[in-house]
């Protein structure tokens, strides 16, 4: 669905008050059904409406469509394109990254589930297009409409209460009104356009303009699928490795292209066979693409299309298996892993995740690595770290400032870092089908969405219908991660927050590898800084505890260089004497006296470990010292 492509105008429109009792009797008896009865939507203004309507043609909107009309709701599905499955079908992202739990079991089960097991992973993109369509066309309470454009929200002062939309082909626009609108648009966009609140890419933690790259998912022909796969099973590279119908790899070949555009990265590719024996391609990442500009993502279609031929030429060159390749075409959508984040009543963080936690509202789980792509061609991205499984809030769901409208997908209510894992399709479609399960409830007792925020009867109706629908849904006690119990753990979760510190897939932080130049040290203080003089620029200076800490583009002056225990556990040459220092660090609340024995020995080199406790305190003393 490609929303993101126009400006949208908010229509105002004052919507008759449904009481409770009238709701309770339109729709008594509905919540038996499994989708093999027609109901009748509700009228409004003298119209027969929608109960819901949801707002694209994604994975995630097709399973909130599929959960709504199977709980007895009234659904109207609108995509503007020509098929659903978005990213999965037009965007040709069929290599699924899967969510399993500690003991193994798949986590995003439901939906999900049904598509997983009708298709697998590495499944025909044609295919694909039939089943989304066919599920929604088997359910007599789906109404689909294809090719049309949504153009803005109806509004009811802060209550969205429907959509103005206008078929392929027709003469004029149209108004749609429902009880209800899930936002299922990848970038958020009926919630932004109706005036919700949101962060845009790593602003969050002062990241402006850190935009994850985007992909142009492209097709072959002509692969040796033998030779690919002898290659990459032993290629003595861990990271490497081929399945039945998937392959992942060539990443140290990939190293060595230059791209024509110095605005890309070509990494190792994902690789994903189809039945004609040609194979879809997950490799070549675009930057300075905001797809919420419908020029820009224009001209990123244009750039990757631009730069294929010369991938094909280098991989035929270089890849084992791809020696006679061919190119077959490109995917009509972008692969755009990251946009808006919306502010929702919950939102999600980076040590909710990767502190496995579970929540009271809980809708889903996930524990996909916490994936960050690059956001430039300056740098590799990152992997953040590895939950074991975590809960997804109801709350995430419901938007700021805007009554009666959910949203589902990548820009939910989560943190940009923590995004890096919920944003996969399955989780996504995992929240789909809460978000159509909450409008049954919505509708059935006349809460409104953000009443059931606060309501635990209203949320363990929602799960235990979910439940009821196969949905993995489970209350659990979060497995502790090892680092937990680091006595610098304080400063990691810290820096972690900040985005500057990660721990790969094996949740290692390095904390007691000694630091090794002062360049390491002098990006991290610089970041620090940068972020500390952003969020307290609005202080009076008297408010700010007084610290001898600056830092400059061209050396670090935290007193010096921070590269002894001693420089660390001081923040530099404060005092002539090191147990002054530790004094005047104590006294303004940066260092804990307890802690002073993991600094003992002045001379030695300073550890992660040591850098990430100071920072992380004296970032949290500045910021508690703000108003």
């Amino acid at each position: 669905m490609l929303i993101h492509k126009k400006s949208f105008i908010i229509i105002k429109i004052a919507l008759p008050v449904l009481t409770t009792a009238i709701l309770f009797m339109a729709v008594a008896g509905m919540l038996t059904s499994c989708g093999s009865k027609s109901v009748q939507g509700p009228t409004i203004d003298g119209e027969e409406s929608y109960h819901v309507i949801v707002a694209g043609g994604e994975p995630e909107g097709v399973a909130a469509a599929l959960s709504a009309a199977r709980n007895g709701m009234r659904v109207l599905l609108v995509e503007d394109d020509d098929a659903l499955g978005g990213l999965m079908t037009l965007g040709m992202l069929n290599f699924i990254d899967q969510n399993y739990g500690p003991d193994r079991e798949l986590l995003t089960q439901g939906i999900f589930n049904e598509f997983f097991e009708a298709l697998g992973n590495a499944f025909d993109i044609e295919e694909a297009k039939t089943w989304f369509m066919n599920k929604c066309r088997d359910e007599p309470n789906i109404t689909v409409m294809l090719n049309t454009e949504i153009l803005a929200p109806v509004m009811d002062g802060k209550t969205i209460i429907g959509l103005e939309i206008k078929e392929k082909g027709a003469s004029s626009p149209k108004v749609v009104r429902s009880l209800a609108v899930i936002d299922a648009s990848v970038d958020g966009d009926m919630a932004a356009a109706a005036g919700v609140p949101y962060t845009l890419g790593g602003e969050d933690y002062c990241a402006h303009g850190a935009l994850q790259g985007v992909t142009l998912v492209f097709e072959i022909a002509g692969v040796d699928r033998k030779s690919i796969v002898d290659y990459l099973m032993n290629d003595d590279d861990p990271y490497t490795g081929a399945t039945e119908k998937t392959a992942w790899g060539y990443g140290k070949e990939a190293q060595n292209y230059t791209p024509t555009d110095s605005s890309m990265l070509f990494r190792g590719p994902n690789i994903a066979w189809q039945k004609n024996g040609n194979v879809l391609l997950n490799a070549l990442i675009l930057f300075g693409v905001d797809a919420c500009d419908p020029a820009s993502y224009a001209e990123g279609i244009e750039r990757g299309q631009r730069e294929i031929p010369y991938l094909i030429e280098f991989m035929r060159e270089n890849f084992a298996g791809f020696e006679n390749v061919s190119f077959v075409r490109h995917a009509s959508q972008l692969y755009v892993r990251e946009t808006r984040h919306i502010l929702g009543e919950y939102r999600l963080t980076i040590t909710d995740v990767l502190e496995n936690r579970d929540h009271w509202d809980r809708i889903g789980h996930g524990s996909y690595a916490v994936d960050v792509h690059a956001t430039g061609s300056d740098n590799t991205g990152n992997i953040i770290g590895q939950p074991d499984i975590y809960s997804i809030p109801f709350r995430c769901l419901v938007p700021l400032e805007i009554d009666q409208l959910l949203i589902t997908g990548r820009s939910a209510s989560y943190d940009s870092l923590p995004h890096g894992s919920a944003r996969v399709i399955p989780v996504g479609m995992v929240t789909g089908e809460a978000c159509g399960v909450a409008v049954a409830y919505s509708v059935l007792s006349g809460a409104t969405f953000r009443q059931m925020t606060h309501d635990p009867e209203a949320i363990l109706w929602l799960q235990n219908k979910l439940k009821d629908q196969g949905a993995y849904l489970v209350e659990y006690e979060p497995p502790r991660p090892a680092v937990m119990d680091h006595w610098a753990y304080s400063g990691v979760a810290v820096m972690r927050e900040l985005g500057m510190a990660a721990g790969g897939y094996k949740n290692d932080y390095q904390l007691e590898k000694a630091l090794q130049n002062r360049w390491a040290l002098q990006s991290r203080a610089n970041g620090l800084m940068r972020i500390l003089n952003e969020r307290t620029a609005h202080m009076d200076q008297h408010q700010i505890p007084a610290l001898e800490v600056t830092v400059n583009t061209d050396e670090i002056t935290v007193g010096r260089l921070l590269l002894t225990t001693a420089q660390c556990a001081s923040l530099g040459e404060i005092a002539a004497d090191v147990t002054e220092a530790e004094n005047y660090l104590i006294q303004r609340g940066i260092l804990d006296i307890n802690d002073l024995h993991h600094f003992s020995e002045p001379d030695d080199i300073a550890t992660n470990g040591q850098l990430f406790y100071v920072m992380g305190r004296l970032y949290t003393t500045l910021m508690e010292a703000s108003p």
